[in-house]
């Protein structure tokens, strides 16, 4: 048993998808598969009920779960120490887009000249994964948008309260303007799913979709796919407005009657990381 095929187990029963779990881990699904049955031959049970609709746990991998997030934390927290007793600092942080990621080179530029033996890493993943990977001691901290969660283990920093945003190419017709209300809002709605934007703008871009005709409503599964087709002219998005981390070639205008999203930063409260503080002091700096 090893650590890549806990953390395909655990991704696929997360999302119980191979094909998204795929993606999210960076390899093939037929790798992803192989973990899998090799673990399930190595405990000689069957983890997963599989069709070619469906995927769902079996009772023995739903047992199994609990022990094989234990054992990917232990083994995880070993390595780390073990990296400390060298002298190198591992710092993980979570983003879960590319907007996030954007945000990070000049944070981790100061960063790495203050700390010369700070060993940073980056995981994309969808905002409810970070979160449990912070709570298990995972990765140190991730950026995202203050939602209410059953965390008790997690604080966050507030960074800025960012508007909601129209998201437009400059050709649009609404690019003109400095300000929207959501009357004004007018054109092809290219939409995120529920585990990319914040619970208000889900809201509101849902009232606005039940009031289109179908040809009008773009369906994406991120909002980096979302941005591609704003740029490409095909519609707009909404999307919560933090500034060092906008698009290039798009515009954003606020939309004035949206509420906006509080961004900032998940951490462990009880985290002792000795590059923690420095960590959200620049957060603050640059992206405040």
């Amino acid at each position: 048993m090893n650590t890549i095929q806990l953390e395909c187990f655990i991704t696929v029963a997360e999302y119980l998808n191979f094909s998204r779990a795929s993606e999210v881990l960076r390899i093939t699904q037929p790798a992803v598969s192989h973990q899998i049955q090799s673990l399930e031959e190595e405990l000689d049970v069957r983890l997963f009920n599989r069709t070619s609709k469906t995927v769902s746990l079996t009772p023995e991998g739903i047992r199994f779960l609990p022990d094989a997030e234990l054992i990917l934390k232990t083994a995880v927290s070993a390595k780390e120490r073990l990296c400390r007793r060298e002298g190198f600092l591992p710092f993980e942080i979570g983003c879960h887009n590319r907007m996030e990621i954007n945000l990070l080179p000049p944070i981790l530029q100061k960063l790495t000249r203050e700390f010369p033996l700070l060993r940073p890493s980056v995981r994309l993943m969808p905002f409810p994964s970070l979160l449990n990977l912070i709570e298990n001691k995972q990765i140190h901290a991730s950026f995202g948008i203050k939602e209410e969660q059953k965390y008790s283990a997690l604080s966050f920093t507030e960074l800025s309260c960012a508007p909601v945003a129209c998201i437009c190419a400059p050709e649009h017709p609404m690019a003109q303007y400095r300000t929207l209300t959501k009357k004004q809002l007018s054109g092809n709605l290219i939409a995120c799913p529920p585990r990319q934007i914040s619970g208000a703008v889900f809201t509101a871009q849902n009232v606005i979709l039940t009031r289109l005709p179908a040809e009008q409503c773009y369906f994406t599964e991120n909002i980096e796919s979302a941005l591609t087709l704003a740029k490409a002219n095909v519609g707009y998005t909404l999307y919560p407005d933090v500034a060092p981390a906008r698009e290039p070639g798009l515009c954003y205008i606020p939309v004035t009657d949206l509420p906006g999203a509080v961004f900032g930063v998940y951490h462990r409260y009880d985290n002792d990381h000795p590059v923690q503080k420095r960590f959200l002091s620049l957060c603050r700096e640059i992206i405040s």
